[in-house]
């Protein structure tokens, strides 16, 4: 596989981290002042509201965003990096829309990848029987399988995922979310996972982000952050009852 390898854990330099990042569109900025880290072999948890800037956020850590106050430190370094030359140097991003090919077969997407089909069925064994099924007719949860596949078996170094659960079944959620996990656990993996739904993101997480009109409001390590649960979804019934 043609990839950067992912590393051991190292508690002393984040993989992937943003300081006093700011990012928009034209001169409008659709997230403020942000502070994030992740680091090896943890899932982070990006949460929050439709429009609350996560996506935007995702988009400038990758290079797809032009910052327009702050940093972003890719392994230790400040980088202004184009997303096409972090992707080479070992991000790996599952976007919103499903990455896929739709009008080529399971197997051919991951060809185009660069990962193989053994290493994507190892990953989800589910995919075996489906590889010279077009992607097109695939179920939305294994088009999403396909998708995590995609990234995971090209062995990346920091993982950004946005929304895999989206209109999902929970089994199917379940199952994309275990993998993530897993490649934290047992590749040392950095993950920086963005999810509207709360209690299911907090089962995978190590550390969580709340995000609210482009900004963090709430951050901390899961386990601190379990009896404020009542505390974070309110920021989502706050913002739906804002004019």
């Amino acid at each position: 596989m043609s990839s950067a390898p992912a590393v051991a854990p190292d508690a002393t330099t984040p993989l992937l981290e943003c300081r006093g990042l700011s990012a928009g569109y034209g001169a409008l900025a659709a997230v403020r002042n942000i502070d994030l880290q992740v680091c090896a072999g943890e899932v982070v948890a990006l949460i929050g509201p439709n429009g609350a800037g996560k996506t935007s956020t995702l988009l400038a850590l990758a290079g797809e965003l032009e910052p327009m106050s702050g940093e972003v430190r890719w392994r230790g370094t400040t980088t202004r990096a184009p997303m096409r030359a972090r992707c080479r140097s070992g991000l790996g991003f599952v976007t919103e829309e499903r990455s896929v090919i739709m009008n080529l077969t399971a197997a051919e997407n991951l060809r185009l990848a660069g990962v193989s089909a053994d290493a994507a069925c190892e990953l989800f064994p589910e995919l075996a029987p489906l590889l010279k099924r077009t992607a097109g007719l695939l179920s939305g949860g294994e088009q999403q399988m396909l998708s995590l596949a995609r990234a995971l078996g090209r062995n990346p170094v920091v993982l950004l995922a946005d929304e895999l659960s989206l209109g999902l079944a929970p089994l199917v959620v379940a199952r994309l979310l275990a993998a993530v996990r897993a490649a934290a656990d047992e590749r040392g993996i950095g993950v920086l996972l963005v999810e509207q739904h709360v209690r299911q993101a907090l089962a995978v997480a190590d550390r969580v982000y709340v995000m609210d009109r482009g900004s963090i409001v709430i951050s901390g390590p899961v386990e601190e952050l379990h009896n404020r649960l009542d505390e974070i979804e309110a920021t989502y019934l706050s913002s739906l009852d804002s004019p």
